[in-house]
């Protein structure tokens, strides 16, 4: 597995940064992010249960540009794996 790094949010150190990859061998997007507070995983809560194996993750809005690029390759990809 090779992971096709996108990019860190550029408000944050380098060491805790929220962070886009793409796995190149199957095409899904690896989102580090920040663990999501109280508030916001019992909001999550109301439309289901959060599986043990599962988190809630907070990627600020400033990453979008990111992530679309990380989407577009994502997609791209997943179309050429079919």
């Amino acid at each position: 597995m090779a992971l096709l790094f996108f990019g860190k949010d550029p408000d944050t150190d380098e060491d805790h940064c929220p962070t886009v990859w793409v796995d190149d061998e199957n095409a899904d997007l690896v989102l580090q992010g920040w663990k999501a507070d109280e508030a916001t995983e019992k909001k999550c809560l109301e439309v289901g249960p959060i599986p043990d194996t599962e988190a809630v993750i907070r990627i600020p809005a400033r990453m979008v540009a990111q992530i679309r690029k990380a989407c577009d390759v994502a997609e791209r990809s997943e179309t050429e794996l079919r």
